[in-house]
Protein backbone atom coordinates (compact mmCIF):
# COMPACT_ATOMS: atom_id res chain seq x y z
CA UNK A 1 0.00 0.00 0.00
CA UNK A 2 1.05 3.43 -0.95
CA UNK A 3 1.30 5.96 1.81
CA UNK A 4 1.73 9.37 0.69
CA UNK A 5 1.86 13.50 2.23
CA UNK A 6 -0.32 15.33 0.03
CA UNK A 7 -0.23 18.72 2.49
CA UNK A 8 -2.25 20.94 3.91
CA UNK A 9 -3.83 22.23 0.56
CA UNK A 10 -4.21 19.29 -1.46
CA UNK A 11 -5.50 17.37 1.61
CA UNK A 12 -8.04 19.80 2.29
CA UNK A 13 -9.23 19.36 -0.88
CA UNK A 14 -9.22 15.70 -1.13
CA UNK A 15 -11.38 15.55 2.12
CA UNK A 16 -13.91 18.26 0.63
CA UNK A 17 -14.16 15.91 -2.48
CA UNK A 18 -14.92 13.18 0.07
CA UNK A 19 -17.03 15.16 1.81
CA UNK A 20 -19.26 16.64 -0.96
CA UNK A 21 -20.12 12.78 -1.76
CA UNK A 22 -18.18 13.12 -5.19
CA UNK A 23 -16.12 10.32 -4.44
CA UNK A 24 -16.52 7.37 -1.37
CA UNK A 25 -12.85 7.68 0.35
CA UNK A 26 -9.83 9.08 -0.40
CA UNK A 27 -8.12 6.35 -1.67
CA UNK A 28 -10.84 6.66 -4.74
CA UNK A 29 -9.69 10.19 -5.32
CA UNK A 30 -6.00 9.11 -5.54
CA UNK A 31 -6.96 6.27 -8.07
CA UNK A 32 -8.88 8.52 -10.40
CA UNK A 33 -6.13 11.14 -9.95
CA UNK A 34 -3.51 8.91 -11.00
CA UNK A 35 -5.45 6.94 -14.40
CA UNK A 36 -5.81 10.94 -15.18
CA UNK A 37 -2.26 10.85 -15.32
CA UNK A 38 -2.07 7.31 -16.98
CA UNK A 39 -4.52 8.92 -19.60
CA UNK A 40 -2.42 11.99 -19.77
CA UNK A 41 0.98 10.26 -20.19
CA UNK A 42 -0.60 7.97 -23.00
CA UNK A 43 -1.64 10.84 -24.87
CA UNK A 44 1.70 13.03 -24.96
CA UNK A 45 3.67 9.16 -25.58
CA UNK A 46 1.12 9.19 -29.05
CA UNK A 47 1.60 13.14 -29.43
CA UNK A 48 5.64 12.61 -29.41
CA UNK A 49 4.93 9.36 -31.66
CA UNK A 50 3.54 11.83 -34.13
CA UNK A 51 5.80 14.72 -33.94
CA UNK A 52 8.67 11.82 -34.36
CA UNK A 53 7.07 10.52 -37.37
CA UNK A 54 6.29 14.12 -38.91
CA UNK A 55 10.30 15.43 -38.02
CA UNK A 56 11.43 11.74 -40.17
CA UNK A 57 9.03 13.06 -42.65
CA UNK A 58 10.05 16.02 -43.23
CA UNK A 59 13.83 14.85 -42.96
CA UNK A 60 12.81 12.65 -45.92
CA UNK A 61 11.54 15.02 -47.81
CA UNK A 62 7.86 13.65 -47.67
CA UNK A 63 6.56 17.20 -47.25
CA UNK A 64 3.98 19.66 -49.27
CA UNK A 65 3.32 23.29 -49.11
CA UNK A 66 1.27 24.72 -46.61
CA UNK A 67 -1.03 26.17 -49.18
CA UNK A 68 -1.63 22.71 -50.86
CA UNK A 69 -2.60 21.48 -47.51
CA UNK A 70 -4.25 23.87 -46.34
CA UNK A 71 -6.44 24.64 -49.61
CA UNK A 72 -6.98 20.68 -49.47
CA UNK A 73 -8.19 21.26 -45.79
CA UNK A 74 -10.31 23.91 -46.68
CA UNK A 75 -12.13 21.95 -49.55
CA UNK A 76 -12.35 19.16 -47.16
CA UNK A 77 -14.44 21.03 -44.40
CA UNK A 78 -16.71 22.90 -46.89
CA UNK A 79 -17.56 19.52 -48.32
CA UNK A 80 -18.46 18.25 -45.00
CA UNK A 81 -20.41 21.56 -44.26
CA UNK A 82 -22.23 21.26 -47.59
CA UNK A 83 -23.69 17.55 -46.21
CA UNK A 84 -24.54 18.89 -43.21
CA UNK A 85 -26.92 21.51 -45.01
Amino acid sequence: MISADLGKQLESFVSQLVASGRYNSKSEVLREGVRLIQDREARLASLDHAIARGMKDAAEGRVAPARTVFDRLAGKYQAEADRRT
